[in-house]
């Protein structure tokens, strides 16, 4: 007889993470099985041999899969538990599929559509070739791959990836948004056969197909997604990389709240893989964590191709003369819109806010339309014409006159994507125009229309941030961005580093060939110098200075963070409790560790209950875990290395 520690996928117990069960026969660590649990059997993982013990054991029910899982995905779902302080079921839901004992019909889930780009032919330039050398040199570690917009990263990815399958070894590439796996899978196709798509959006037949794939198939591959695809059972992994490095969508916001990128580096640190963190606007952390590490920050600071730097407008949005013609797109805007949709080329419209009207009032005794459950203002979306609030979901009919003084008829204030969409089809009736942010429909999302995009099907796109990152299109001449300044105004640490972000990556949308290209950016604060280094690129200086505020006011990447949330139906509980719990932990931890608050969350009131919050800094990471181990079983929520504190 053999034993084994199992660990079930669901919680058992909140202090046991694994179980000993015996086998009559020999298993791999990794075998997906299922034993029984009180009266239940439930799916469960083998973690490790063990010795037979003195107490009788059941035996394990079933094997689900005759392969296991690979040994090194095992050792990084311990460390997320233990390093996020989350129970290990929580972390193996994360490794298999839904519905993996239902019976189908499994067909080979590989990707080969036809390439759209078939750039296949690739001339390196000397950063590039210099980039190449430097990775290459070693056998396994972590690089910061710090490369402007347009200076080739995704080629340098591909030939990396080319000498790892020809090493007998697969690949894994992560984006951050669904919307930008059909360009990657485009570029990629055009190089490989063995590429492997996987995320959300996909049925959960073929999700599990895809998984089943993977498990099985042992020949090197690659394989493309969001994080999530971190957790495929893929073997032999040679190098992972990490497009858009700096996107906070990186970190899950369900628990386990993980980091993809530090997972990524775990994973390949186990499997003695090179990992590349790309990007052009690198977040502060991870500039100043790379500059601490033994390899050296790779820079790639000139396009690959030959390319014509785009003429940069920027627009005082507090002086109403440059908006004789709209109220809020400007007159240089329309100007230069009218002559990019003239001359058959593209224009993309960027606006960090969805829906019509961010606002709904009545301008004479000030009754705004608020969520009832949420307590924050109703959003118009003028195509259905309904109020909803974008936290819960709820939606209510745009009253004819105000509630409670009966004037009529209320206005909407503010702008959002949609409201964008209907003023430019007015002005432009003959343009093809498409929308994509979070209302945009499954089947008319960015990633499904790529081709008509590359193509230059749609003459004016119009979207939220999905639309300011990665997007490589070569009818592009046009980039408008309503307002630049929008995140500024955020009580976030964070804010100034995510606005020149965007202002960056937007602004790296064109002047990535010999064309002549415009950037309009418009802005209520357009000498911030948030929005003066995003529209000149210029990462060095807006670093240097991020990090001395950030030094100042002990954020990251100085000190660790946690936020701690409590949740109650009442206000007066969530406040008496949130104090609590301030107290209680200014008693146990040590002096050295500053605990903020308690303050009301950025969004107080989410879903009829009240939320509070604390937020606690240390130099010592190991200060927050003893922190979290210390708050009740209900009523309160915590997150690790927050990337905002909104």
């Amino acid at each position: 007889m053999h034993y084994y520690e199992v660990a079930p996928i669901q919680i058992v117990r909140k202090d046991s993470q694994s179980f000993t069960y015996a086998s009559k026969t020999k298993l791999e660590i990794g075998t997906i099985v299922t034993v029984e649990v009180g009266h239940k059997d439930i799916t469960g993982i083998i973690l490790k041999r063990v010795k037979e013990p003195l107490y009788k054991t059941k035996e394990i029910n079933h094997i689900v899969e005759q392969n296991s899982l690979p040994p090194q995905l095992i050792e990084t779902s311990g460390w997320i538990s233990s390093y996020y302080s989350t129970h290990l079921a929580l972390v193996l839901q994360l490794l298999l599929p839904r519905g993996l004992q239902k019976k189908r019909r499994i067909s080979k889930e590989t990707v080969h559509p036809s390439p759209i780009r078939k750039r296949t032919k690739i001339v390196f330039n000397k950063y590039q070739i210099s980039a190449l050398n430097t990775i290459g040199k070693t056998t396994e570690g972590t690089f910061l791959l710090h490369g402007i917009t347009g200076s080739g990263k995704t080629a340098t990815y591909i030939e990396l990836a080319h000498k790892t399958i020809n090493a007998g070894k697969s690949v894994i590439v992560l984006v951050p948004e669904i919307a930008l796996t059909s360009q990657i899978v485009d570029e990629f196709t055009s190089h490989f056969q063995n590429v492997y798509l996987a995320h959300s959006h996909q049925s959960e037949a073929k999700r599990h197909a895809i998984w089943k794939e993977v498990l099985d198939n042992k020949s090197p591959k690659v394989i493309i997604g969001p994080r999530s695809a971190l957790f495929l059972p893929t073997r032999n992994i040679g190098l992972i990389v990490i497009d858009e490095a700096h996107e906070p969508s990186f970190k899950q916001e369900q628990s386990p709240r993980y980091s993809a990128l530090r997972v990524a580096s775990i994973l390949g640190k186990a499997h003695k893989a090179k990992v590349i963190m790309g990007s052009a606007t690198p977040s502060v952390v991870d500039y100043y964590v790379a500059n601490q590490a033994p390899q050296p920050i790779i820079n790639l600071p000139t396009t690959a191709r030959n390319s014509t730097s785009p003429d940069i407008h920027l627009i005082d949005m507090t002086d109403r003369k440059n908006f004789s013609k709209h109220k809020f797109l400007s007159d240089t805007m329309l100007s230069i819109l009218e002559e990019t949709l003239s001359s058959g080329n593209q224009a993309l419209v960027f606006h960090n806010r969805r829906g019509s009207a961010s606002v709904t009032l009545c301008d004479k005794c000030g009754w705004h339309a608020l969520c009832q459950r949420c307590f924050i203002p109703l959003t118009l979306h003028g195509d259905t014409f309904e109020l909803l609030c974008h936290l819960c979901g709820h939606k209510e009919k745009v009253p004819t006159s105000c509630p409670l003084c009966s004037n009529s008829p209320v206005i909407h204030k503010g702008i959002g994507t949609k409201i964008i969409e209907s003023e430019l089809a007015k002005m432009f009736p003959k343009a093809k125009i498409a929308r994509f942010d979070g209302d945009s429909a499954s089947d008319d999302a960015l990633n499904v229309r790529y081709k008509d995009l590359y193509e230059g099907s749609v003459d004016i796109i119009i979207g939220t941030q999905t639309v300011a990152k990665g997007l490589d299109l070569p009818k592009l001449r046009l980039v408008g961005v309503i307002q630049a300044d929008t995140g500024l105004s955020l009580p976030d640490f964070s804010a100034p580093e995510r606005t020149f972000q965007l202002l960056a990556q937007a602004v790296g949308r064109v002047g990535r060939n010999e064309h002549k290209t415009s950037v309009i950016v418009q802005s209520f604060q357009p000498t911030h110098t948030a929005i003066t280094q995003g529209l000149s690129g210029n990462y060095q200086a807006f670093y240097e200075q991020e990090i001395k505020a950030r030094k100042k006011a002990l954020f990251p990447p100085f000190v660790f963070l946690l936020r701690l949330t409590c949740i109650y139906k009442s206000e007066a509980s969530a406040i008496k409790n949130a104090k609590i719990m301030a107290s209680h932990l200014r008693s146990s931890l040590p002096t050295s560790v500053e605990i903020m608050g308690p303050t009301p969350a950025f969004y107080e009131r989410q879903r009829d209950t009240y939320r509070w919050q604390l937020v606690i800094k240390s130099k010592k990471r190991a200060d927050l875990l003893m922190a979290v181990k210390q708050l009740p079983p209900s009523h309160w929520q915590f997150e690790l290395d927050p990337v905002s504190l909104l």
